[in-house]
């Protein structure tokens, strides 16, 4: 188990997490008119301010999904360690 969960954030690290956070960049700066008119602010109808703004909220939201599945898979290789305590004990 704890071969996948190393190489899971060796994937999400290097591919997934810089990825998404171009990905919403890009997406910032293609709808950048979509974005002043939700926000209500004159400053994102330009591409590039909605392109930072981008940046930064796929930083965040990358960041806590990643933490999310590093979370998720430690809990679990801890309860497969601990099954396995379990068992060592049942058979004595």
């Amino acid at each position: 188990m704890k071969y996948f969960v190393i190489n899971s954030f060796r994937l999400m690290v290097y591919i997934v997490y810089p990825a998404f956070i171009l990905y919403a960049a890009a997406t910032g700066w293609i709808n950048a008119e979509l974005i002043s008119e939700k926000t209500s602010l004159d400053l994102f109808r330009q591409p590039w301010a909605s392109a930072i703004f981008g940046l930064f909220m796929g930083w965040v939201i990358a960041t806590l999904v990643a933490g999310l599945i590093i979370t998720l898979l430690d809990i679990r290789d801890d309860v497969n360690d601990m099954l396995k305590i379990v068992e060592e004990h049942e058979e004595h």
